[in-house]
This record gives C-alpha cells, sequence and structure tokens, in this order.
C-alpha cells in the first residue's frame, strides 16, 4: 500500500507539472526593446552630434533555448582639441534582433548612417546621415550660417529626424520614442531611457555643435538621453548611458570643444513569472516582478558571445 500511495502521489506530481508548463508548449511569450548604443560627436569646428542607437520593439513566441544577448556601447566622440574630427558610430545590441549602432557626427563631410543617422557638422550644406528604417530617423544637415561661422544639424532620433541647422542656430537632435515595456519607476530605480512626465523616452538624437562668431547658443538633445551641445568654445555633452542616445556636437570659439560620447544600448524583456531566464557570467542584469510578468533589463554585456537561456 504504501508504494502504491507513493506512486500515485508522483503521478499526480507529475500530471501538477505538465499542467504549469502545458501554456508554453507552444512556445514562451516574450516582449522586447532593443536599444543600440548612441553614435559620437564631432569635435567643435561645429561638430556633427551623435545619432541615436537603432530601436527595435516587439511581441514575440520563443522556443527553450540560448539566445545571444549584446548590449551596445556608445560611440566615442572625438577630443583632439588641436585637429577637427569625427566621432565614431555606436556599436549594435541584439537580443532576437540586432539593432544597428547609431551614425557618427561629421566634420566636414555628410553625417554617419546607422540606427539613426548622426548630424552633419563643418562649413557647407551637408547633409546628415541617414537612418535605418523602422529603427530611426535621418540626421539633420549643416549651415553655413551667416558667414562669420558654420553649423551643424541635428542627430536623428528613433521619433523624429534631426533638426537642420538654419542661418542662426544649430539644429536641436530628434526626438527618442517612448516605449511602454518599462514603467516610469522601474525605469528610474534601473537608470534606464529618460522619464519624462508619465513616459519613458530611448534613442534620442545628440544636439548640433555651434560657433560663438555666428551667435550660437546651446542647443538641446532629444527626449531619451541626446547629448546636449553648449554654444561656443564648450564641449557636447555625452548621450546619457542605457539609452541610446547620441552625443552632443562640440562647439567652437577660440578653441574647439570636445564631441561627446554616444550613450550605451539598453535590452528590456518580459516573460511570464513560470518561465525561466539564466545568463551568462558576463551579462549584467536586475529584474523584478510586474503583474504576470517578470521584466529583464540588461544594461551591459562583456563580451560579443554572451548568452540567455530561456526555459
Amino acid at each position: 500500500m504504501a508504494v502504491t500511495s507513493m506512486a500515485n502521489s508522483s503521478i499526480r506530481d507529475f500530471q501538477k507539472f505538465n499542467n504549469m508548463r502545458a501554456p508554453f508548449a507552444a512556445g514562451v511569450p516574450v516582449s522586447y526593446l532593443v536599444v543600440a548604443g548612441g553614435g559620437g560627436a564631432a569635435n567643435g569646428n561645429r561638430g556633427g552630434p551623435g545619432g541615436a542607437g537603432g530601436y527595435l520593439t516587439d511581441s514575440v513566441i520563443l522556443g527553450a533555448g540560448d539566445y545571444s544577448l549584446i548590449v551596445g556601447a556608445g560611440g566615442a566622440g572625438f577630443n583632439i582639441s588641436a585637429v577637427n574630427g569625427a566621432g565614431a558610430s555606436g556599436s549594435d545590441s541584439v537580443f532576437v534582433v540586432t539593432s544597428t549602432g547609431g551614425g557618427l557626427g561629421s566634420e566636414g563631410t555628410v553625417g554617419g548612417a546607422g540606427g539613426s543617422g548622426g548630424g552633419a557638422g563643418g562649413n557647407g550644406y551637408l547633409a546628415g546621415g541617414s537612418g535605418v528604417s523602422g529603427q530611426g530617423n535621418d540626421g539633420g544637415t549643416s549651415n553655413d550660417g551667416d558667414g562669420s561661422g558654420a553649423l551643424a544639424g541635428g542627430g536623428g532620433g528613433a521619433g523624429a529626424a534631426g533638426a537642420d541647422a538654419d542661418i542662426d542656430n544649430a539644429g536641436n537632435g530628434g526626438l527618442g520614442a517612448v516605449s511602454t515595456i518599462i514603467s516610469t519607476t522601474l525605469a528610474t530605480s534601473a537608470s534606464v531611457g529618460e522619464v519624462s512626465g508619465s513616459d519613458v523616452y530611448f534613442a534620442g538624437g545628440g544636439a548640433g555643435g555651434g560657433d560663438s562668431r555666428a551667435g550660437d547658443t546651446s542647443r538641446t538633445g532629444g527626449l531619451g538621453g541626446g547629448g546636449d551641445s553648449n554654444g561656443g568654445n564648450l564641449d557636447g555633452d555625452a548621450g546619457v548611458a542605457n539609452t541610446g542616445g547620441g552625443g552632443g556636437g562640440g562647439s567652437f570659439s577660440s578653441v574647439r570643444g570636445d564631441g561627446g560620447n554616444g550613450g550605451s544600448g539598453v535590452v528590456i524583456f518580459t516573460l511570464p513569472t513560470q518561465a525561466t531566464a539564466s545568463f551568462s557570467a558576463g551579462v549584467t542584469q536586475t529584474s523584478a516582478i510586474v503583474g504576470v510578468n517578470r521584466v529583464y533589463i540588461v544594461t551591459a554585456t562583456s563580451t560579443t558571445s554572451e548568452t540567455v537561456t530561456i526555459l
């Protein structure tokens, strides 16, 4: 009798386990936000700002298994004051999809292409960089100003293109995009995105650099972590970490201000609480239960070989 009782208990436990897993027999429902690193900005001879990192979000069904996981770094701003130079593009982020790093801010050429395009900097009427369709928008065009100094266009953002420079002002950075995958409270506690009111923005473009000889004032990076520019003779601000914001362009007066670095990207995804996620050693992440899901927030990966295992 004792053996029979044990057997029945084991069967009940097995059935209970299978019933718990049954909803995922065809796969696990996952929502994700994947934001790449923002582009770095050119230094101040009217430095072009960085474009925002690519922004991709969706809901999918995933089978159990290992998935590549990369959080893209922001591109470096150019900071050698003796010469003019462009920034560096941001790095891609990966989870299920690949978001493209933000375009570099240029100096004397068109803006760099990327998830969102970098703003054009330098003399002449130069086009901003192209954004990737479905991930971001184009950077803004530079302007020769009133003849006393040129002005850079704004970096593209996930929600809007970078503003073109006009005769008096460099371009503001393009607006980022609002994500509903994470609440303002959780975004604030995890230091991801840029909270404005009841919304959380990611992937804002950097502001274009100016020239004090043209009377230019500071310009504003796009909501979503885009770096500001700071008028004549000042360094551009860095894009905010874990937003994918582009770096602010360096400005010019008697010396060249440094270009701002792009902000690092972020990967956020949700799983039902019955499912599990385990991460390789080089992943920096936190999580929190929200309703029936657990929200995973990945802010850094130490190599391009990191993974998450979903069961």
